[in-house]
């Protein structure tokens, strides 16, 4: 095995489809058989994640895009996005010698550009942006443990109330999470006492110019450098903050698969 089958470098090698093949829905029962390559669908999606190509622009060597896009949807809505997603990120913790439940972790947000199409943004006054704003928890590792897109205009102390309540049953030993000034007030008490989490409140000084890498809060800091890769992911393109929110998901999942099974 190896390189073989990649009609394009996004595209899965025999080893990474292997790692993953097992984690994607079988065919559903009843009605005619199976002819669309599950592969070829997840091959098929990551090179719209990475390219930024609209769904109609899919090359011809993948299925037809109506296919593709259908697959997308009914993974999303059944959850097999975020199983692979999450399976992966416990196996990436295991090798790195860490306990597939994090204790500790990241939280902040980023704000984006929106396509000029249907679907829910708003103004963040404070970077001047018309758009969407993604809230994300990372763990130190800055492997993803929670991701919300809200309108750019939602408050990040609201959009942190709003994501810790979804963290998922993999962070239920989380217990402190690294934020920056915009998170202090309210929120601390509230997410001690509703979550059993300390925020701590990395601050930058008054003396500090330029960029600094500050501790802790670095890792989300990098963990968005590593989703703005991915071109898909440059500007909201998304007429859901659903979907925008699973594209987050499949992008980490390439690169977690990337370093589990390099080739």
């Amino acid at each position: 095995m190896g390189m073989s089958n990649q009609l394009y470098p996004t595209d899965l090698t025999d080893n990474q489809w292997e790692d993953i093949r097992d984690l994607i829905p079988s065919a559903k029962s009843g009605g005619r058989p199976r002819t669309t390559d599950p592969r070829q669908v997840v091959n098929a999606v990551l090179y719209v994640a990475v390219s930024g190509a609209q769904w109609r622009m899919l090359p011809r060597e993948y299925p037809p895009w109506q296919t593709v896009y259908t697959y997308f949807r009914d993974w999303r809505i059944d959850g097999t996005w975020r199983r692979i997603h999450d399976t992966l990120r416990a196996r990436l913790r295991r090798e790195a010698g860490r306990h597939k439940h994090p204790t500790a972790g990241a939280l902040d947000s980023q704000s984006v550009k929106a396509s000029p199409w249907p679907g829910p943004r708003g103004y963040d006054a404070g970077k001047k942006i018309v758009g969407r704003k993604r809230h994300i928890v990372v763990d130190t590792l800055g492997l993803l443990l929670a991701v919300l897109v809200t309108p750019a205009s939602v408050q990040d102390r609201d959009g942190a109330r709003l994501v810790l309540a979804r963290l998922p049953a993999g962070a239920k030993k989380l217990r402190r999470l690294w934020v920056d000034g915009g998170y202090r007030g309210k929120l601390l008490d509230w997410a001690r006492d509703h979550c059993r989490i300390s925020l701590s409140v990395v601050l930058r000084s008054d003396n500090q110019r330029g960029f600094v890498v500050l501790p802790r809060r670095w890792v989300v800091e990098r963990t968005f450098a590593w989703i703005m890769a991915h071109r898909r992911l440059v500007r909201d393109h998304e007429t859901l903050p659903s979907t925008s929110q699973i594209f987050i998901q499949i992008a980490m999942t390439r690169i977690m698969l990337r370093r589990l099974v390099p080739t």
